[in-house]
């Protein structure tokens, strides 16, 4: 693939008025941040790095909150780089003569004061649009709604293996213009990109963009599935034949007729550029490996395998580094990690999984009996697309939020549930019912916001639950 220049002048948006305008994607002309006044709403570590990245680009720099920065090491670092705060408020007299909105991709675009910077017309972006205009090398961005964690670690330790420098960043916790920023010939940006993020993407154009999977999420932000869809595939608005799209097999209908990209399929059970064959992983109808000899078990992670598998052949990963990757990539935390055995029980902390789909992929994985623990914030989602997987769930453990739909889903399906206050609590609960050869799976299916910061250390709780156990 090319590399990047640093240097932003000459940058070109590459839209075809007969193919992505047809998306209600607009003709945009480029963005310059040289002495454009820019400003950075939310100072969490998108917005922290976000703020170096323009100062390096010679904007002039304003910072909005809507918590009061109390550290005044902090303050008088930021107003000595020359960028003004305005925190515990978003005035809307700042935007009188804003030119540039970055935003963290959390805070949704529905606040007033976003309503009426799009009422103006004010650019709207985040920091991964900053990573591009930056970056001095090639990007590849991973979206979808499952398995795309699992995807950006398997492309990183496949391009590792084969003597590349990648750098995991994005929607993983470390900001992408960061890592933009320290970026050198050699090191290759592996971004996960989450459907918020992508709604700010104006030039952003990857060398490589894939996706896992698309299906329905995150609702209470994007108000429907085809806002959350058009949202994800916001990633294609400036590829064409230059680009790769990696994209799943069985949802080709949402692209096919976008005839001016360069796409690639994986596929579990048909014909495709990555595929599984005879029970074999294949590579343009190469056979690498066999199913049995992969560590990640489960058609949701041969899934993930053939999308990765695509991306990091397309930068230059060897045969000999994708085998011994597949071969010894196990699980990450918080994505089916499995923590061990406590009197012949094993325990699974699938705390990413945040939504029905991710659940099913949990719950598909085991024929042993399966205690479930599962709640959370009640987003009003239903739960009816799980009761198809339910067959080897003999207990659910429900808490938080969503605790009485799920109590209310057992009984009708005649099901043995409890209560419990925290995953945490769910733990000690389960030993109390787990029999030798059972799973006890947490895989809440739901957000983790109405008792936690975020998945992470909702997922951290339920293995101090483990670790606490009798081992």
């Amino acid at each position: 693939m090319n590399g990047r220049s640093s240097s932003y002048s000459g940058r070109l948006v590459l839209l075809q008025a007969s193919s992505a305008s047809c998306w209600g994607w607009p003709r945009l002309e480029k963005l310059d941040y040289q002495n454009r006044k820019v400003l950075v709403l939310g100072y969490g570590r998108s917005g922290r790095s976000a703020i170096s990245a323009l100062l390096a680009l010679g904007a002039n720099v304003t910072l909005t909150t809507n918590e009061v920065i109390s550290d005044e090491g902090i303050r008088q670092q930021l107003k000595g780089w020359g960028v003004e705060i305005v925190d515990g408020h978003h005035p809307v007299s700042l935007l009188n003569d804003i030119e540039l909105i970055v935003k963290n991709p959390g805070i949704p675009y529905t606040i007033d004061f976003l309503k009426e910077a799009l009422a103006r017309d004010v650019p709207i972006v985040t920091d991964v649009e900053l990573a591009y205009h930056i970056s001095p090398v090639p990007i590849i961005g991973i979206t979808g709604t499952n398995g795309k964690t699992t995807v950006t670690h398997l492309i990183g330790e496949m391009l590792e293996r084969s003597g590349f420098e990648p750098i995991l960043c994005g929607n993983i916790g470390y900001p992408a213009s960061q890592a933009a920023r320290e970026a050198v010939p050699g090191n290759i940006l592996v971004m996960e990109l989450s459907s918020f993020q992508l709604m700010g993407v104006r030039d952003f154009r990857p060398d490589t963009a894939v996706f896992t999977n698309i299906y329905e999420a995150h609702l209470d932000y994007h108000g429907s599935k085809e806002n959350y869809v058009k949202a994800k595939l916001n990633l294609l608005r400036n590829m064409g034949q230059e680009e790769k799209v990696v994209f799943n097999g069985r949802q080709r209908n949402m692209v096919e007729d976008m005839t001016w990209l360069s796409i690639e399929y994986f596929s579990t059970d048909g014909d495709a550029e990555a595929m599984i064959k005879d029970n074999m992983i294949t590579y343009q109808k190469r056979s690498l490996i066999g199913v049995d000899e992969v560590l990640l078990e489960g058609e949701h992670n041969h899934e993930n395998i053939l999308a990765a598998l695509l991306a990091a052949k397309n930068h230059g990963a060897s045969d000999t580094a994708v085998i011994e990757t597949l071969k010894h990539f196990g699980s990450i935390p918080h994505r089916m990690e499995y923590l061990g055995l406590n009197q012949g029980v094993g325990y699974y902390n699938d705390s990413k999984a945040t939504n029905n789909l991710a659940t099913s992929f949990a719950l598909k994985s085991f024929r042993s009996p399966v205690i479930w623990i599962a709640g959370g914030l009640d987003r009003g989602q239903s739960l009816e697309s799980l009761v198809p997987d339910l067959e080897h769930v003999r207990l659910i453990i429900a808490f938080g939020e969503m605790k009485e739909k799920f109590v209310s889903l057992a009984d009708e399906l005649g099901i043995d549930s409890i209560v419990a206050e925290n995953p945490h609590d769910g733990v000690i609960r389960a030993t109390a019912h787990a029999h030798p050869g059972d799973v006890v799976l947490f895989s809440p299916a739901c957000a983790s916001w109405d008792q936690y910061k975020d998945f992470e250390a909702r997922g951290d709780h339920f293995k101090e639950g483990f670790t606490a156990l009798d081992n």
